[in-house]
């Protein structure tokens, strides 16, 4: 069977390594209900990237934090009410750009027109994503579809759930390991960086008053230190001050992000252990030389990541807005 859609391209491979999501997600799984799907995300998701050059970064974050917390669900994507504080308040997730969330309600708001209470808003945020990583010059992804949308979402779930800053290698990797990804399937992941913004308090303790011998953290590239301290000098006044992850291709998915680890231009001190850790740096390495390789392991890794605890049938709803549950609409 030949697949011409770059979403679903490389459907195969998926069914390879992830048997497990045969019997729930499947490529072609709006093909009656819904052929234009894929056509309406792709139109509506590269129109914004093209205006907006921090969606596809936005909505890649926002698939990764909503995955890693209770599965690919959409729990993410709900707002508070009185009755309800909902996981996107968590502190965590408070620095999360809007853009994320837009691009979903844009797709969400044509699709209700063209295919009324079909189509989830899990599944619209795994396509967009997917589609703007291509976008912005990433491989084809081979994610399938058929996932509904969760039924609660509470502020308390993001808890110790996904890496933070400050975090040492051990722990990032035990997170990832509890959610079932091998130490290279998790540097591919985080390969992610290589688009996207961090905000300066995130690795300001890197840049000022680092150590009682040194201002800023030695492992910074001299010169990449001073820009950043500049750019962060007033980021307690202005907590929307941040910096590009990847500082020479910020906007293109490549694997610049890697090779940038090697000259110490690692924005996060968790970008930096990644080359410094002896678990770790070997993939660095391999994906530093190989663009293709980290290309194909990070397919891999973020089609298993958006099957990851996914609900289907009874175990969700298709909401007819993506940020409220049915219920209380």
């Amino acid at each position: 069977m030949k697949y011409n859609n770059p979403i679903t391209i490389f459907l195969f491979l998926s069914l390879s390594f992830f048997p497990s999501m045969q019997n729930k997600l499947t490529p072609d799984y709006y093909k009656k209900t819904c052929p234009t799907f894929l056509d309406t995300v792709r139109r509506i998701v590269n129109e914004k990237q093209h205006n907006t050059p921090s969606t596809a970064a936005a909505t890649l974050r926002l698939l990764f934090r909503d995955c890693m917390v209770g599965g690919c669900d959409a729990s993410i994507l709900v707002t508070s009410n009185a009755y309800n504080k909902a996981e996107r308040d968590h502190a965590v997730n408070l620095p999360l750009s809007g853009d994320g969330f837009d691009t979903v309600l844009r797709v969400k708001n044509v699709l209700e027109l063209e295919c009324p209470n079909v189509i989830s808003c899990a599944d619209i945020l795994v396509a967009a994503a997917s589609e703007l990583v291509a976008n912005s010059g990433g491989p084809t992804l081979a994610v399938q579809f058929g996932r509904k949308d969760s039924l609660e979402s509470k502020m308390s779930s993001p808890e110790n759930q996904f890496p933070l800053p400050n975090m040492t290698m051990s722990q990032v990797i035990t997170l990832f390991t509890k959610k079932g990804f091998s130490v290279q399937e998790m540097v591919a992941l985080i390969g992610a960086h290589t688009i996207g913004m961090s905000h300066c308090d995130q690795f300001a303790n890197r840049l000022f008053g680092f150590s009682k011998t040194s201002e800023t953290d030695p492992a910074y590239m001299p010169e990449y230190a001073a820009g950043l301290r500049k750019l962060c000098e007033n980021y307690t006044k202005d907590s929307t001050m941040a910096a590009y992850n990847d500082v020479i291709t910020p906007v293109k998915f490549d694997n610049m992000y890697f090779k940038n680890l090697r000259k110490g231009l690692g924005l996060l001190a968790t970008d930096t252990a990644l080359f410094t850790d002896p678990r770790t740096k070997p993939f660095v390495d391999t994906y530093a030389d190989d663009e293709g390789k980290f290309f194909q392991d990070f397919s891999r890794a973020i089609e298993k990541l958006s099957a990851l605890d996914v609900k289907t049938g009874k175990e969700g709803e298709v909401r007819n807005r993506c940020d409220s549950f049915n219920s209380l609409n």
